[in-house]
């Protein structure tokens, strides 16, 4: 990467625990594929699988990912 180009995205917050049930980063909620392939996705492809994350940490543990606050 040159010296002009942005860092790219990426939802990681260093709590890097991948569940043996779920399958997933109990930090950021992405996969282990998803964690090795990250470097070569293009950033729409970043962007699209940062949009479900929330979501699946939520499915995946519900008691300690806090709903969306109503509008």
């Amino acid at each position: 990467m040159n010296a002009l180009s942005p860092k790219p995205s990426s939802p990681c917050t260093k709590l890097c625990i991948l569940d043996a049930v779920t399958g997933l980063c109990e930090g950021c909620g992405r996969t282990r594929d998803e964690i090795a392939l990250w470097g070569s996705l293009s950033e729409p492809q970043r962007r699209a699988v940062m949009a479900t994350l929330e979501a699946r940490l939520r499915a995946a543990y519900p008691a300690r990912v806090p709903a969306p606050a109503a509008p």
